[in-house]
Parts: C-alpha cells; sequence; structure tokens
C-alpha cells in the first residue's frame, strides 16, 4: 500500500510517500518538503501568530494535494515541538482540521524519541546491541536507549537548533560570549538527566539521527547523500570539537556554502553542533554512526505493525 507522513516539524511541514507492505523495508516513492519555520512565528505569549496558522493551513492543504497526487492510500500526519508547545495549540489544530480537513496527531517529546528509536532499531538491527539515540530537531533534542524495539529509557529537552538559535544566538556571526553561555546550557540540561541513562548498561552503538547529525557528518567528511543511504557515514567527537569554533566564526552566508549545509538551516547549525558536541561529551561518546531513517519512518513503521496485528 502506499502511505503519506505528513510530519509538521519545527523547521519544516515534509510530506514522505512510501510504498509500504507488512513485514517488508518502506520504499521511498516520493519526497515533497516546504520550508515554514514555525517555531519563529510565534508572537510574545508563546502562540503561532494569525500569519503563522494561516501558513500552515495552506501547506497542509498543499501536501494534502500532493499525496492525492502521488496515490496515498492512508494519511499519517503528525505535529511535533513547535506545535505541541504553542500556547494555542488546539486553536491552531482545529483551523487546520476545519480549513484542510486533516487532524494532526501531537506527538509528545518521549513519543518523538520511542518512534525514532525503533526506525533506528529497525534499521541497524539487533547485533548492535544496547542502541543509544540523539535526534537534534528545529525545537527539541531526543534521546533513547535501550536493547530491544522500545527503549529503557526515552527523554526530549527543549534543546532544538532552532529554538536554541532564536533564544540564544541572535547575532550573525554569534557573540562569543553567546556561544559560550549556550554552550554551558546546553550541557547543563543534558546532565541533569544523563543519570537516567547511567542506569542502564553502557551503549554498544550510538546513532545520530536528524538533519543536523547528518550535515555536521558531511562537513567533516562524511560520504554525500547521492552516494546512497547504505554508506556508512560516522561523525567523530574530535572532528565535532575542531568544527565547532570554526562554525562559531563563520556568517550563515557562509556556513550555507559548506559540503551538505542547506542555506535554510546555516543559521541554526552552530547551535545544532553545540548541542551534538554536549551530548557526545557527557555520554562519553567517541564517535556517532548516521542513521537514515528517524522519526517518519518510525511512524510508518508502528502503522505497519499495527496493520499486521489487526
Amino acid at each position: 500500500m502506499r502511505l503519506g507522513v505528513l510530519d509538521v516539524g519545527s523547521n519544516t511541514v515534509h510530506l514522505l510517500v512510501v510504498d509500504a507492505h507488512s513485514g517488508a523495508r518502506p520504499l521511498p516513492a516520493y519526497s515533497h518538503k516546504a520550508e515554514l519555520k514555525l517555531a519563529e512565528l510565534l508572537d510574545a505569549d508563546g502562540a503561532i501568530s494569525p500569519d503563522g496558522i494561516d501558513r500552515l493551513s495552506r501547506t497542509v492543504a498543499d501536501a494534502l494535494q500532493v499525496a492525492e497526487d502521488q496515490g496515498v492510500e492512508d494519511l499519517l500526519p503528525f505535529a511535533t515541538s513547535a506545535v505541541r508547545e504553542a500556547a494555542n495549540a488546539e486553536q491552531v489544530l482545529a483551523r487546520v482540521a476545519d480549513e484542510t480537513g486533516v487532524k494532526l496527531e501531537v506527538l509528545s517529546g518521549e513519543d518523538e524519541a520511542r518512534l525514532t528509536f525503533l526506525a533506528a532499531r529497525r534499521w541497524f538491527g539487533w547485533s548492535v546491541g544496547q542502541l543509544l539515540l540523539l535526534d537534534i530537531g528545529g525545537g527539541s533534542l531526543e534521546m533513547a536507549s535501550g536493547q530491544d524495539e522500545e527503549p529503557d529509557v526515552a527523554v526530549s529537552l527543549p534543546l532544538g537548533a532552532g529554538r536554541l538559535t532564536a533564544g540564544w544566538l541572535p547575532e550573525d556571526p554569534p557573540d562569543t560570549s553567546d556561544v559560550r553561555a549556550l554552550r554551558r546550557h546546553v550541557r547543563a540540561e543534558i546532565a541533569r538527566v544523563a543519570g537516567e541513562f547511567n542506569r542502564f548498561n553502557p551503549p554498544d552503538h550510538v546513532v545520530g539521527t536528524s538533519k543536523t547529525f547528518k550535515q555536521l557528518a558531511r562537513i567533516t567528511g562524511a560520504a554525500r547523500t547521492a552516494e546512497g543511504p547504505y554508506v556508512e557515514r560516522k561523525l567523530t567527537r574530535a572532528s565535532l570539537e575542531e568544527w565547532v569554533p570554526q562554525l562559531a566564526d563563520l556568517p550563515a552566508a557562509e556556513r550555507a556554502e559548506l559540503p551538505g549545509v542547506s542555506e535554510g538551516r546555516a543559521r541554526q547549525l552552530v547551535a545544532g553542533a553545540l548541542v551534538a558536541e554536549g551530548a557526545l561529551e557527557i555520554f562519553r561518546v567517541q564517535e556517532v554512526t548516521i542513521c537514515p531513517w528517524a522519526l517518519r519512518e518510525g511512524v510508518i513503521l508502528r502503522r505497519l505493525d499495527h496493520l499486521r496485528r489487526a
């Protein structure tokens, strides 16, 4: 069957269309993205502005039309931290449903972590043992660890690259004192929950998902996306530590010229790199393997599992 996953995130609204069958690997068929940056469309009270709601509704309507054009039988629409934490979340959801007919499922941060962990576990399999997942989104950082498909611990922290850039790094390039302050904040937040992970066995394999990890790996020498999803891509702590100060010294326009860095994400990359560096340091991780599957694939896998049990 042809499934569509509509992901309303903090940075983009992404429709992923896959051909999926129970027990088989979902095969990507079509991808449609619109950069919305919902996290930047909040007013002083933390609500998504009227213009932001209008833009979101139009974007969802466009994605719905694309899904229909691509023959999607079952659409799985969901929203993450930008909508979840908006002061007017219920109003936003009602407007989108009323104007488009799409009822967005708002995932909790823990749900995000668990579903992304499921995707990483299915991608790498049981042979990697105890798995530690790190996912840096626009609004939040998700972390999960475990030996099975259901993690032993799953945590979400408000350490997304877009959120931190807007709140901590207003200048371009960022002020050195602001970078230092954000570095301290990130590490303190991660350290506060590290004990929840340290109660379990140390990880045998550490996985990074999300655009931030993919871009950082590409900058430090990993293979291009065009070389396919089965090429192993790594990000080492040593190379990341070398690059963080260099990224902080560059304006966003120059960061966008680096390998694998998109113009829309370039401004957020310093904050994302600080989160990645902090997580690797706190958890004493020397290298991360990049996983091509993440939250959207986790949502698809959950749906297929439910269909199989029905």
